[in-house]
């Protein structure tokens, strides 16, 4: 039998297929028109990463809860400086056994008042505790919003590029799928073999898990973006690709050390461990405090209990034994007390080598990234556009076209992460270091 020409098979597809040849400009560049194909499979409000953040800092329910922790800290300081207040004793005869009668006072009556007095600056001591839980409860606030606004800013990215990546997976798989329905057309015919088919229906499998796994990835960040920023309904990034591009190839603003030392400065879990030392060193002190015997100062009357009538008598209590009643509470605080004082190391360690590594991903994957010039982008579009007009020709064979589309797959979406990973490696340095290294207006 003889077998019909491919480019009869590709003219008996409708005309679609032919109109949807990529631009030839960039093989990277998706147009807003082209963009808008995904809006059925993942939908949206847009909004701009400003306006994410905006809604972010004035709606997120986990900041607004631990706001809640650093009154609470305000309101112990509060308590830590009130004083018991004085005690004051009234004694009355209750029966009188003599004459049978019940509150027969007569001439025995006492009264006293007394006051607890804190020595060895217990008072002192608790109320600059409390202030340093104050201090301490700033800084998780500043924790959880660091944190928080770097989960922000990297879901957006990760979500914008994964759009992207869902939008040049389906003009692939719309491609596929029209020489597919050509080909199983022509193969009831029996002008093409069934190993042509299976290995198109191979590709388009794959290309419908990757398809899938796109839109699975987009709605899980939409979901991590709405609980963000506490929205009703599903967010979309609303950034252009020149605005994306020009994310990319901003640089750092300072050398790698001068990072270091701002994080060290800046850093809020860096901070926190050095405010820790410091609290638990005046909870050390105040633990000792506690080892003083407080004084309990009083004045009495009694009518006609005493030696005398109409006694004044001055009163005076203290505590037996007199010393290291809170020794096993001293004890614990010093091993606190140095805990913290080894976390410290242990965080700037590991502050150390979170900037070196984010620093070292950053760099090769930008010099990798900016190593492919415009004319190799271009010599990719002229191929790939080649391959295309060729194969419709019949100049080559099927294995060739979909070996070249496998490689083109699979190289488009490792840049696309590539472009990912860069921008998220720059996000992650500002929010280790918190403040802006990166010279750029999306930065903040």
């Amino acid at each position: 039998m003889t077998k019909t020409p491919l480019i009869f098979l590709l003219l008996c597809n409708s005309m679609a297929f032919a109109q949807q040849k990529p631009p030839q400009a960039d093989y990277l560049s998706i147009h807003e028109s082209t963009f808008g194909i995904k809006q059925s499979e993942i939908s949206g409000k847009k909004m701009t990463l400003q306006e994410c953040e905006e809604a972010f800092i004035k709606s997120n329910l986990s900041l607004l809860a631990q706001q809640y922790d650093i009154s609470q800290a305000e309101a112990d300081v509060i308590q830590a400086k009130i004083w018991y207040l004085p005690q004051l004793q009234l004694s009355a005869n209750a029966y009188d056994p003599q004459n049978k009668k019940a509150f027969h006072i007569g001439q025995s009556k006492e009264a006293s008042v007394s006051q607890l007095i804190y020595l060895g600056g217990k008072k002192k001591n608790e109320v600059e505790f409390a202030k340093s839980n104050v201090e301490l409860a700033k800084l998780q606030f500043s924790q959880l919003l660091a944190s928080l606004r770097a989960q922000l800013r990297t879901t957006f990215y990760s979500l914008y590029f994964e759009q992207h990546k869902l939008a040049d997976i389906k003009i692939q798989l719309d491609y596929l799928n029209n020489l597919l329905a050509a080909y199983k057309e022509q193969g009831k015919k029996g002008n093409v073999s069934l190993k042509d088919q299976v290995r198109l229906q191979t590709m388009a499998i794959d290309l419908n898990n990757e398809k899938t796994t796109a839109i699975n990835n987009s709605i899980n960040l939409q979901q991590q973006l709405r609980v963000l920023i506490s929205s009703q309904e599903d967010v979309l990034p609303k950034l252009t690709d020149q605005e994306a591009d020009q994310e990319l190839a901003v640089k750092p603003t300072m050398a790698l050390d001068k990072i270091y030392q701002l994080a060290l400065e800046n850093n809020a879990d860096y901070q926190f461990a050095l405010k820790t030392s410091e609290s638990s060193q005046l909870f050390t002190r105040w633990q000792q405090s506690l080892n003083t015997p407080d004084i309990n100062l009083g004045l009495s009357y009694s009518q006609n209990g005493g030696v005398f009538r109409n006694e004044l008598n001055v009163t005076a209590a203290i505590p037996i034994p007199l010393w290291k009643q809170n020794k096993g509470n001293v004890i614990k605080a010093k091993y606190a007390e140095e805990e913290a004082k080894k976390n410290i190391e242990v965080q700037r360690q590991l502050l150390e080598s979170q900037i070196r590594s984010n620093y070292q991903s950053w760099e090769n994957q930008y010099t990798q990234y900016f190593t492919i010039t415009p004319d190799d982008l271009h010599n990719i579009a002229v191929v790939y556009d080649g391959i295309f007009n060729n194969f419709k020709k019949g100049n080559i064979s099927l294995v060739e076209f979909t070996d070249f589309m496998d490689s083109y797959r699979i190289s488009i979406l490792k840049l696309y992460d590539m472009k990912k990973e860069i921008i998220l490696n720059a996000e992650q340095l500002n929010y280790l270091a918190q403040t802006s290294i990166f010279n750029s207006t999306h930065v903040n």
